[in-house]
C-alpha cells in the first residue's frame, strides 16, 4: 500500500509569516510544528498554524509542486490559502 504525500502551509497567530513543506505523514508532522519538537524555523517564528495542504498520490510530485510553491512569491501562497480558506482556520483539527 502506498502512503500519500503532503505539501502544506503553515503561518503563526497573527498569519505573517509562511513556511511551507512536504511529508508523508500531515497530522504527526503539524503535531511537531504545534509542539515544537524539531528545532528551527517553525519553532523560532511560532509557526503552528495549518492553513493550505495538497495531497499527491506520487511523492515526487509532491517535492515538485513543494519546490514550486517555496519558489513563488508571499502573495502567490496567500492566493492559495484564499482560495479554499479565505478565514485562515487551523485545518489540523478537520485532518482525517
Amino acid at each position: 500500500m502506498r502512503k500519500n504525500s503532503y505539501v502544506y502551509i503553515l503561518t503563526n497567530k497573527n498569519n505573517t509569516v509562511l513556511y511551507t513543506g512536504v511529508t508523508t505523514d500531515i497530522k504527526r508532522r503539524v503535531y511537531e510544528h504545534k509542539q515544537k519538537i524539531v528545532e528551527g524555523f517553525t519553532k523560532k517564528y511560532n509557526i503552528s498554524k495549518l492553513v493550505y495542504f495538497e495531497i499527491f498520490e506520487d511523492p515526487y510530485r509532491a517535492i515538485e509542486r513543494e519546490k514550486q510553491i517555496k519558489g513563488g512569491s508571499r502573495q502567490k501562497k496567500l492566493d492559495l490559502i484564499n482560495k479554499t480558506n479565505k478565514e485562515f482556520k487551523d485545518l489540523y483539527d478537520g485532518l482525517f
